[in-house]
């Protein structure tokens, strides 16, 4: 790379702000209180197995059993 690009990548990259929220958090929790309950229901390992991948994706579940409420 020449000088002034180099200088202009150096620029750009310090413009650029990694941003989290309160909601990464409560997902977080969420994964962990999924995992622990679908785990723990497990009557074998592969059953832990599919309990960890359900954990993983809760919130489908989350939404699935909202909308089956509201009908």
């Amino acid at each position: 790379m020449e000088t002034n690009q180099v200088e202009y990548h150096q620029k750009e990259c310090r413009n650029v702000h990694n941003k989290s929220s309160a909601s990464d958090a409560v997902y977080g929790l969420g994964l962990i209180g999924a995992a622990i309950f679908f785990i723990g229901q497990a009557s074998t390992f592969w059953m832990g197995v599919l309990g960890l991948l359900k954990a993983m994706v809760w919130p489908v579940f989350l939404v699935l059993e909202a909308f089956n409420a509201l009908m």
